[in-house]
């Protein structure tokens, strides 16, 4: 009997999870894909921001429900993304988290949010890549690396 294989998430259906869990990110995502529909490849990160910009707001209003499910799937990004998933997850995603609430600063609130408050919700990968962004921001250009 082969080995059963898990099908790498793709750019391509990487939000298909996400939006299943999380359904009010729908509007903007439809909205995302009319701007950029003439594009062959839309630009996910901006996507990505978004998605961050959307997840602080829900915070911010104590809607939280799902947010379990939602960085569910940001863990599946990381361990069963391709290269394109994986790194979006961290430098698209997670980076963007970090940069609108304060950048290297983990407990400095935004309007009553702090990027620590997401933290209960990562998963292990999420949590290694969530550390290894506040090291590069704090000015460790090797954190980013697969072996650091």
């Amino acid at each position: 009997m082969a080995p059963m294989t898990v099908q790498q998430i793709s750019r391509a259906t990487m939000f298909e999870p996400l939006l299943a869990a999380d359904p009010s990110f729908a509007t903007r995502w439809q909205g995302f894909l009319a701007e950029y529909a003439d594009e062959a490849e839309p630009p996910l990160y901006i996507a990505l921001g978004e998605l961050a910009e959307h997840l602080i707001q829900r915070l911010r209003g104590d809607d939280i429900d799902g947010f379990d499910k939602v960085f569910e799937t940001v863990e599946s990004w990381h361990t069963d993304g391709d290269a394109y998933v994986s790194e979006a997850a961290s430098v698209g995603f997670l980076e963007s988290l970090q940069g609108q609430l304060g950048g290297n600063d983990r407990h400095r609130s935004v309007d009553g949010v702090r990027a620590s408050d997401f933290e209960p919700y990562f998963g292990p990968e999420t949590r290694k890549w969530w550390a290894k962004l506040y090291r590069f921001w704090e000015g460790d250009a090797a954190a980013l690396g697969f072996d650091t």
